[in-house]
């Protein structure tokens, strides 16, 4: 059955600057196991590492996964929390992908809209490049744009290698 109403979420990576971000179009009744996936393929990035939101201060994640390095407690099972009985018009998220990189970004439920006779979810805008898996964090982006942009650099040669040939970081694959 299609979606009767769906949300226009705006998701930011959160200490780049300038801001790197993604605007998508998701059922409302999306879960939140379904919406890392979405927040995966809009940010380019492989779903390689543990990941977990915060909605209000309650944790959700892949509640069958060992957390032993990072807490005490089992997080909610994200695969069974809907995102319209979490979050509505005006909600805030934490979403945090790869414990190590510590990719740490806040979405925002920007509108409730009736949903068309369209397939979802959508990508529908956003705004610079997303840092490469594995590139180390926002410390090693920057020190990866830093070392890509100068041939003179040590690591020039072996990073664009590493990269595929070339990364254009205002190009966000629309």
């Amino acid at each position: 059955m299609p979606p009767k109403t769906v949300f226009q979420i705006k998701a930011v990576l959160r200490d780049t600057k300038p801001p790197i971000w993604r605007r998508v179009l998701v059922p409302s009744t999306i879960t939140l196991g379904d919406l890392h996936d979405v927040m995966q393929a809009a940010f380019g990035w492989w779903d390689s590492h543990l990941h977990e939101w915060d909605v209000d201060g309650v944790e959700y994640g892949m509640a069958d996964v060992e957390f032993d390095d990072f807490r005490d407690e089992p997080v909610n099972d994200e695969r069974k929390v809907r995102l319209c009985d979490v979050a509505s018009e005006g909600s805030k998220l934490a979403y945090w992908y790869d414990f190590g990189d510590d990719w740490r970004h806040q979405l925002v439920v920007e509108k409730a809209l009736p949903a068309k006779r369209e397939a979802y979810p959508q990508l529908v805008a956003g705004r610079r490049a997303c840092p490469p898996e594995d590139v180390g964090g926002i410390w090693g982006y920057e020190s990866f744009l830093k070392a890509i942009a100068d041939p003179d650099h040590d690591e020039h040669d072996e990073l664009l290698e590493w990269i595929g040939g070339s990364f254009d970081p205002e190009d966000a694959k629309l």
